[in-house]
């Protein structure tokens, strides 16, 4: 990327926008989860744990395969 204004714009907002997400992600706890995950016992816990589990796999397994897809058909329509 040259080194002009517009990279250095989006060079700072890549930047910004990693250090602002984790304290996103830690926002989003909901009020009933969070209360009846700590009101229940350490078989909940465990069954919320594997449960996030379970509905994160399947779509990074998808975008993984795509990713893979993607890298291997690059040069499918390359003109030479």
């Amino acid at each position: 990327m040259p080194k002009t204004g517009i990279g250095r714009l989006i060079r700072g907002g890549t930047l910004l926008a990693a250090f602002g997400v984790p304290g996103l992600a830690f926002a989003q706890n909901c009020a009933l989860c969070y209360t009846q995950a700590a009101g229940g016992g350490s078989r909940l816990i465990e069954a919320l744990r594997s449960g996030i589990l379970i509905l994160v796999i399947p779509p990074m397994l998808i975008c993984a395969g795509i990713t893979v897809m993607a890298y291997r058909k690059r040069n499918q329509f390359n003109q030479e």
